[in-house]
C-alpha cells in the first residue's frame, strides 16, 4: 500500500502540482542515483536547501517512495530475466547424457538442457577405457539417449531437441546459424591448446574431470596422469593444425570477436539467449573457473555477457542419483 500511495503522490506532483511540488518530484528522481550510504536526513536537508525548500521531510518521503519503486522494478526485471522457457510439448520420460565433464561439445548440450529445464541424468565416461559407451557404435561423446533413442553430435542433438520443443518452428538460420558454426569450427579449437597449455594446466583440468563420475581410486589416478600427459601433447598438435601461435592471444581474440558480434545487445538473441548464445556459453563453461577461463574474463570484455548467461541458464536440470 505504501508503494501505491507513494506513486500517487509523485504522480500528482508531476501532473497538477505547483513549482515547489515539481521540484520535489525532480529531487526524488535525483535521489535514486545517490549512494545508499548517505545519511538520509542530511541528504534531504541539503537537497531541500539547494531547492530553496523548508520541508526536507517531504523530500525524504517522496525520495523513499521512489527508491522503493525503483528497487521493486529492478527485482521484477531480474525475475523476468531469470525466467526460463518450459516445454509443454516435449516431456521425455528419461534423458541420459554420456559425456566427459570438460568436453565443450557435451557442455553445449548441457547448456541447452539446463536452459529449457529438461531433466537429465549424467553418465561420466572414462576417457581412457570408454567402458560406459561400449554398447554404442558411436565411440565419441556426447551421446544423448532420449527415452531409449540414441542421438549423437552436439549440434545435431540440439537441432533435434529444438524441433521437438518447437515443432511448428524451423531451425534458426541467418546470424544465429553463422555463430553456431563459428563455435564448432573455430571457438572449440582454441580451447584445448589453452586448457592443456602447460603440464600444470593439463593436470588442473584432469583433476577437475576425474572428480566427476564414479571412478575408482586407481581409475582416477590413471585417468588424471595418463590423460593429462596425452592431452598435453595432443594440444600441441592441435595448436599447429589450427595455426595457433599464442594460445592465450587466440582465446582473447575469440572472446572479443563474440562480444563485438553482440553489438551492444544483452544476448545475440536480443532480450533472451538464442541457440548461438547457448553454444558459446556451453563450450566456455568448463573452462570458466580454470586458469585459462579466469585469464579470459580478466583480459577481455566477455565477463558481463557470461554473467548474464549464468543467470539466464540458471541451475542445472541434472538429476543427481
Amino acid at each position: 500500500m505504501r508503494r501505491v500511495n507513494g506513486l500517487a503522490i509523485v504522480g500528482r506532483t508531476l501532473t497538477c502540482g505547483g513549482a515547489v511540488e515539481k521540484r520535489l518530484a525532480q529531487a526524488a528522481l535525483m535521489s535514486t542515483c545517490s549512494s545508499s550510504s548517505l545519511n538520509s536526513h542530511i541528504f534531504s536537508q541539503k537537497l531541500a536547501d539547494r531547492l530553496g525548500l523548508s520541508r526536507p521531510s517531504l523530500v525524504r518521503r517522496v525520495a523513499g517512495t521512489m527508491l522503493f519503486s525503483v528497487a521493486a522494478s529492478s527485482l521484477a526485471q531480474d525475475a523476468l530475466a531469470k525466467e526460463k522457457p518450459r516445454s509443454e510439448k516435449f516431456l521425455p520420460k528419461e534423458v541420459v547424457l554420456y559425456q566427459y565433464e570438460a568436453c565443450p561439445f557435451c557442455n553445449k548440450v548441457k547448456a541447452f538442457l539446463d536452459y529449457y529445464n529438461i531433466p537429465y541424468k549424467i553418465v561420466e565416461v572414462n576417457p581412457i577405457s570408454k567402458k560406459e559407451i561400449k554398447w554404442s557404435d558411436y565411440k565419441k561423446v556426447p551421446i544423448l539417449k532420449v527415452d531409449g533413442e540414441q542421438m549423437v553430435d552436439s549440434s545435431d542433438i540440439i537441432d533435434k531437441l529444438f524441433h521437438r520443443i518447437n515443432p511448428d518452428s524451423s531451425i534458426p538460420d541467418g546470424e544465429e546459424k553463422k555463430w553456431r558454426e563459428w563455435v564448432d569450427n573455430h571457438l572449440v579449437h582454441v580451447l584445448s591448446p589453452n586448457i592443456y597449455r602447460s603440464t600444470s594446466e593439463a593436470l588442473e583440468s584432469f583433476d577437475y574431470i576425474t572428480t566427476q563420475g564414479n571412478f575408482s581410486f586407481t581409475e582416477r589416478l590413471v585417468a588424471k596422469y595418463a590423460g593429462a600427459a596425452a592431452m598435453y601433447f595432443v594440444s600441441k598438435k592441435l595448436k599447429k593444425k589450427h595455426n595457433i601461435t599464442d594460445e592465450r592471444a587466440a582465446l582473447y581474440e575469440a572472446a572479443e570477436t563474440w562480444v563485438d558480434a553482440l553489438n551492444g545487445r544483452h544476448y545475440l538473441g536480443g532480450s533472451k539467449p538464442n541457440l548461438a548464445d547457448l553454444a558459446v556459453f556451453g563450450v566456455l563453461r568448463p573452462i570458466r573457473y580454470l586458469t585459462s577461463g579466469k585469464d579470459m574474463v580478466e583480459h577481455t570484455r566477455i565477463g558481463e555477457w557470461y554473467g548474464r548467461m549464468e543467470n539466464a541458464v540458471g541451475e542445472s536440470a541434472r538429476i543427481k542419483e
